[in-house]
């Protein structure tokens, strides 16, 4: 294991999904299957963990579950927790309570059966649990997940709760339940928090960078990085994607293709922070602070 450096464990996440076919869907209005590279470029990520001798998170879609159950099997088999990151990749701010709990209770079965382990944590695509979908909450706990990393808080154009709390932390929602948040990781840059650890941030910012802001995180929070798969693809997307990507308006094509932007560098990245400090899983760095059990409680009870 790397020697420790910081004061707070980080864990290294992943929000398994499909690069291709989501975009196929949310940018074209193209409906296809998960495509294999989804398997290919998570075995990778599943190295980069065993070579460094550690565990984290994945959350994973029900989409991916459903047809790609081999990948699942194998996430779990390396000693990696399973959680959910929603069925088909929707967003709460698109969903009803009851959408969402079909989307939520269906991805944490599929997964549950396909890998024969409980599943307890949950992921929201795109971060889209914040002030006007704290509803999500009660949703949560109705499908019985024990906690939730969903809340970036900080303000962004897409996503984010701002003042939420950066630390783990015990919610209680307006249903009278409790669920443990564990807030993805921001850190104060130029006057705003910005949440460094994953996504354009991490693929964008130089090393030392990336490294500076993690290594600050660590002085006073457990940092958490996340991670897509696709962000590892290299190689050209299939002659039907750029056909679609010629049809839309010039600033969504800009802005689709400004996504492979330094995206050699990602891999690199997540394996050097990796061997700065480790990586736990969401649910042991959880149970590590005492508030899984109290939570696990209420449920027995």
């Amino acid at each position: 294991m790397p020697a420790k450096e910081m004061n707070y464990q980080p864990s290294f996440t992943v929000d398994v999904e499909d690069g291709i076919s989501i975009a196929m869907r949310d940018a074209f209005g193209v409906n296809i299957k998960p495509t294999e590279r989804v398997v290919a470029l998570t075995n990778q990520i599943l190295s980069i963990y065993a070579e460094n001798n550690v565990k984290g998170t994945f959350f994973v879609l029900g989409l991916i579950a459903e047809h790609y159950p081999e990948l699942v099997r194998s996430i779990q088999k390396e000693g990696h927790e399973l959680a959910v990151h929603g069925y088909n990749h929707l967003l709460f701010t698109k969903m009803t309570p009851e959408q969402a709990f079909q989307e939520l209770d269906s991805a944490k079965k599929i997964i549950e059966d396909t890998a024969g382990v409980k599943v307890h944590g949950h992921r929201a695509p795109a971060f889209s649990i914040k002030s006007d979908t704290s509803w999500a909450f009660d949703t949560l706990v109705k499908c019985g997940f024990t906690y939730d990393s969903s809340v970036m808080p900080c303000k962004g154009l897409r996503y984010g709760w701002p003042g939420f709390s950066k630390e783990i932390t015990q919610v209680h929602t307006a249903g009278g339940n409790r669920i443990i948040e564990v807030p993805m990781s921001t850190v104060r840059f130029m006057g705003r928090d910005i949440p460094a650890c994953g996504g354009s941030y991490l693929r964008l910012a130089p090393y030392f960078l990336s490294k500076m802001f993690f290594t600050s995180i660590a002085k006073e929070h457990h940092p958490i990085i996340y991670i897509h798969p696709y962000e590892l693809d290299t190689e050209s997307y299939p002659d039907f994607y750029f056909k679609e990507l010629k049809k839309v308006p010039l600033k969504t094509n800009v802005l689709l293709r400004s996504n492979w932007l330094r995206r050699k560098s990602v891999k690199r990245k997540f394996s050097s922070l990796m061997k700065i400090d480790g990586s736990n899983t969401l649910r042991d760095i959880i149970s590590e602070k005492r508030l899984l059990n109290q939570i696990e409680d209420v449920y027995l009870n």
